[in-house]
Parts: C-alpha cells; sequence; structure tokens
C-alpha cells in the first residue's frame, strides 16, 4: 500500500534548493570572481535563500509532514534512529525520520546564513571574518549534504523503501495502514514554482552585467569583482 506523505511544495522546494545549491557550489569553486559568469553564484544563492523564505512559510500552513513540528528533533531519537540502522532494527517514520529532519534543519539553517553574509558582502561589507564564516558555512553545507546521502543511501539498503524516490513521487510504501495521505496541494506547488521563477526574473531584470551589479529591493549588490579601470569606463560610458 503506497501513501501520500509529501505535498507538491515540499517535493518542489527540496529540488529547486538542492539545484540551487549545487549551481552556487559549483561557480563559487570553479569560476573567477572577475568573470561575468560568477555572477550566477550569487544569483543562484539568492534564489536558494528565497526558497528557504517559502518553506518556512509552508512549514506553518502546509500538510502534516511538511510542518517542522512534525521533524524529529529530539536527540534520542536521533540515536535511537542511527542505532535501528546499525543493527538491523527497522523503525518506521511516516515523515522525516530523525537523521532527515537534522539535516533539513542544518541545510536550511545554513543557506539563510550562506544567503546572508553573500549579501553583505555583496553590499560592499568588507570584513574578513564575514568571507571566512560564508566559507565555513559552505563547508559546513557540504559535509551535511554528504552526510545525508550516505544515510539516505544506507537507509534505503537497509530498508528497502527508496527513500529518495519519495521526495519525486511524494508517496511511501510499508507505511502503517493507519497512516492518512496528506493533500497533494497541486496548485500550491505550482504557485511555489511561480513564485520562484518570478523572483529569479526580478533579480535578472535588475542585475546589470556591464558593471556586475544588482539592486536587490533598493540595496546595491556588486555581484563579481570589476577592475577600477573598467568600472570606471563603464560609469562615464552610462554618463
Amino acid at each position: 500500500m503506497k501513501t501520500r506523505i509529501y505535498d507538491l511544495p515540499t517535493r518542489m522546494f527540496h529540488w529547486l534548493f538542492a539545484v540551487s545549491f549545487l549551481t552556487a557550489f559549483t561557480l563559487a569553486n570553479v569560476v573567477d570572481d572577475e568573470s561575468t559568469v560568477f555572477a550566477w553564484h550569487m544569483l543562484a544563492g539568492l534564489i536558494m535563500g528565497f526558497a528557504v523564505i517559502l518553506r518556512i512559510v509552508w512549514s506553518f500552513v502546509g500538510s502534516k509532514h511538511a510542518r517542522f513540528s512534525d521533524f524529529s528533533l529530539q536527540p534520542r531519537q536521533l540515536l535511537a534512529y542511527l542505532k535501528a540502522v546499525v543493527t538491523g532494527q527497522k523503525v518506521i517514520w511516516a515523515g522525516h525520520n530523525p537523521a532527515s529532519s537534522w539535516a533539513a534543519i542544518a541545510m536550511m539553517g545554513l543557506a539563510a546564513g550562506l544567503t546572508l553574509t553573500g549579501i553583505l558582502m555583496a553590499a560592499d561589507i568588507r570584513a574578513e571574518f564575514l568571507e571566512d564564516i560564508h566559507e565555513f558555512m559552505a563547508d559546513a553545507f557540504i559535509f551535511v549534504v554528504i552526510a545525508h546521502i550516505a544515510g539516505v543511501v544506507l537507509h534505503s539498503m537497509q530498508y528497502r523503501d527508496q527513500l529518495a524516490k519519495s521526495m519525486v513521487t511524494g508517496v511511501k510504501s510499508g507505511l502503517a495502514e493507519s497512516t492518512a495521505a496528506v493533500p497533494a496541494y497541486k496548485l500550491a506547488g505550482v504557485v511555489f514554482l511561480l513564485l520562484t521563477l518570478s523572483f529569479g526574473s526580478y533579480l535578472w531584470q535588475n542585475y546589470q552585467q556591464n558593471t556586475g551589479t544588482l539592486s536587490l529591493f533598493g540595496i546595491q549588490l556588486q555581484l563579481q569583482s570589476i577592475e577600477q579601470d573598467k568600472l570606471e569606463t563603464n560609469v562615464h560610458e552610462d554618463d
């Protein structure tokens, strides 16, 4: 028997979040910060932060297993879950299990921190500690992602329930018959996607490629390093 556990907005966030972080992290590590392509690192980071805001809102109004109140965040639950996985015991969780609950909260918290420090640095606040914190959080994010993926693989091998697939289809099998299916919220999922695309369009329309700057709700952000003589030339051309 298959039961819908994750609604569409929750799944939509999961993949938008993953793609935006992967894009931002990859560009930050393979592209020079003076390249025009580097701006996409910042734009992807801003989209990731926007998705987190939407997810937080959804955690209050979404279906049962989308709410943070449904997450298993007690340390003893995490230890019991990890022990069960190692010893081969089967403990069924309808929604996020303790490990994925902690991973989700950690990743969203780190994403919020990365977005905030990125904005502060782009706003010409060049305190060295901001860059150090930003890089530390990016490394911590990657560590959590690797641990999360390893946990999903181990869980799937142990339980044989295709846990990762549930974030695509929204359904899980092998749950208790008393487990109630959640609403699909397809319209909310479409709205979630449209809001994210609209925000991405807003960023692109307000990004000036010739100067590498972005006007974010009135805040001027420098998304790429521009050589001073080139910047001055562009300013004179605009005049």
